[in-house]
């Protein structure tokens, strides 16, 4: 192989023309003039249309601003939140959930005029199981913190049947990395596994977006440095920064936030954007759904209660808060108070306890933006590239089912998700433990600030068996699915990933046996192999099996189907 490439290179010659002669990237507004009250952003098209460029949707990203601020409720002059105060740093008190497309709960695409993506709730559920499968080490270490992404660590979560330092239930929230070569002492220990000894992913996370200008940079032996970077140059460059900080005293309530500026791409977001070309003249309205989410919780003795979560569209709370046990970054943070969490898309802190607080700030980054980049065409190969005007565009939407309350151990699954979706590609279930046992949370588990249930991971350990997916009476398993083993290495495995996970050495995907069996729990099935003849006519979805967990579990199901367009690319016209 190698003398080939050699011959190959050497026959290579330097120079080829340009495709295209420039590449600008534009920006343009939301329309909500940075007010995001309603939960919603809409933002349209109208000014890239009229550019006489081509635009590269599949190129596109959101800035997203998030302002999150974590305050207390009633000025004490003992046991105080000093996150201004020196040695008493609230940095890695709280920080996000995988990938900043959580904070999207739903998206709804008119192109000229035409609905063309249908809102579906949860959609950044499935969207974080196509990240997770589709993303190679190499994309996260490249693409990570562009995007807020680094997977949660699967098997470092615990489970409390009360408050503690961690939290309450399904607790992954630990950002030390703890004593022992990986971070474990198992001397002695039954299955510890790396519980309570730090989720990398959380810690990669928060060290994202919270840059302190106050703060040193290394310590102990290490040399350091003091204001590196001043707060009006991260402001100048757009940088995610701790921008305000107030210590609680007996007459002041505590105050603490963080500007973060999150780039979401498009393509991340919906397959349409994905498979889209390059187009003129098109005018599209992209409306978001925003999971902007406050938490209530109550802090003593470093013990962390959850009161409760409010989020407006019911969706996943994007906002972690990091345990108080020792090294961690809550212990000693919070002293004895009743604390509020916000996460709000926008300059300005949406809940409403919070924002008439004193010393409650916003953030100097306010406003959504779209960018885009617009190419233009060397003459030669735009006649080319119009030879054939008419695109068709063929890409994938979802439909969501939830199936709630399935009894613990031998809970049997016989549901029906849809009488009739023509085109199915796939069948997506997500467990979730259920609120009527196992949970112990004010809030379903996706909305707990312990667990990163919702972006990524599902309810740890809960595996199904005798499952099958069956269409239109027909079983898509042949033999029905008994084992672990059997569900990851014949159907999740590969899924989404270069060459089907093929190929040793070329390949993606972030999950691997050890982390289905423990934190990430996809049970999916690819259902798409039919005769062309077949893919037009609807077909009714089920889902049989049996939970073998011992606690009640919700089931989040996802079924992805095909949809085409045929589009002008000239005039952005649909035909």
């Amino acid at each position: 192989m190698s003398d080939k490439l050699v011959y190959d290179l050497s026959q290579e010659l330097e120079g080829s023309p340009n495709v295209f002669v420039k590449k600008d990237w534009l920006n343009i507004l939301d329309n909500q003039n940075g007010s995001y009250s309603s939960n919603q952003s809409v933002i349209d098209t109208s000014q890239l249309s009229n550019s006489n460029k081509y635009m590269s949707y599949r190129e596109a990203y959101l800035l997203v601003p998030l302002t999150i601020s974590l305050g207390t409720t009633a000025p004490a002059a003992a046991n105080q939140f000093l996150p201004a105060a020196a040695g008493t740093s609230a940095d890695y008190s709280l920080g996000l959930k995988n990938w900043y497309g959580s904070i999207i709960h739903s998206i709804t695409l008119d192109y000229n005029g035409t609905t063309i993506i249908q809102q579906t709730p949860f959609c950044n559920m499935w969207n974080s199981f196509k990240l997770m499968t589709s993303l190679s080490l190499e994309d996260v270490n490249t693409q990570g913190a562009t995007i807020g992404f680094f997977p949660d660590t699967p098997d470092s979560w615990s489970f409390r049947t009360a408050a503690s330092a961690t939290g309450i239930a399904v607790c992954n929230n630990t950002d030390h990395r703890g004593a022992g070569a990986f971070g474990v002492v198992v001397s002695a220990a039954d299955n510890v596994f790396s519980s309570n000894q730090g989720n990398l992913g959380f810690l990669k996370r928060q060290t994202f977006i919270n840059f302190d200008t106050d703060g040193l940079i290394g310590g102990g032996a290490i040399s350091y440095e003091t204001n590196v970077l001043t707060e009006a140059v991260a402001q100048q460059l757009y940088q995610s920064y701790v921008f305000n900080k107030v210590s609680q005293t007996a007459a002041v309530n505590g105050i603490f936030q963080i500007a973060i500026n999150a780039q979401i791409y498009l393509k991340h977001i919906h397959s349409f954007f994905m498979m889209t070309p390059l187009l003129k003249g098109v005018f599209m309205k992209i409306t978001l759904n925003l999971n902007n989410t406050t938490t209530v919780f109550s802090t003593a003795a470093n013990v962390l209660t959850l009161v409760s979560v409010q989020n407006a569209v019911g969706g996943v709370n994007p906002l972690m808060v990091a345990s108080a046990l020792a090294n961690n970054g809550g212990v000693g943070v919070y002293g004895t108070n009743t604390m509020r969490a916000n996460v709000s898309v926008g300059g300005t802190c949406l809940d409403s306890v919070l924002a008439s607080t004193a010393g409650i700030a916003t953030s100097p980054y306010r406003n959504i933006f779209l960018y885009v980049p617009a190419y233009t065409f060397n003459p030669m190969f735009e006649q080319s590239y119009l030879s054939s005007p008419v695109k068709q565009i063929k890409y994938t939407d979802i439909y969501q089912y939830q199936i709630s309350a399935i009894p613990a151990t031998t809970g049997a699954i016989n549901n029906l998700l849809t009488n009739g979706i023509a085109s199915i590609k796939s069948v997506l279930v997500l467990p979730f433990y259920s609120a009527t046992s196992g949970n112990l949370l004010p809030c379903p588990e996706y909305q707990s600030p312990y667990d990163p249930a919702g972006t990524g991971p599902t309810a740890p350990m809960v595996q199904l068996t005798n499952f099958n997916v069956v269409v239109s009476d027909q079983n898509m398993l042949y033999n029905t699915q008994r084992y672990s083993f059997e569900q990851f290495s014949n159907q999740l495995y590969g899924q989404n990933a270069v060459n089907g996970g093929m190929t040793d050495g070329l390949t993606s995907g972030l999950i691997d046996f050890q982390a289905f069996k423990q934190s990430y729990c996809y049970y999916y099935v690819d259902v798409s192999r039919m005769l062309p003849v077949e893919e037009s006519v609807p077909k009714s979805v089920q889902i049989i099996g049996t939970n073998t967990s011992s606690k009640a579990i919700d089931l989040w199901c996802f079924i992805e189907y095909g949809v085409d367009v045929s589009i002008d690319i000239l005039t952005g016209a649909r035909v």
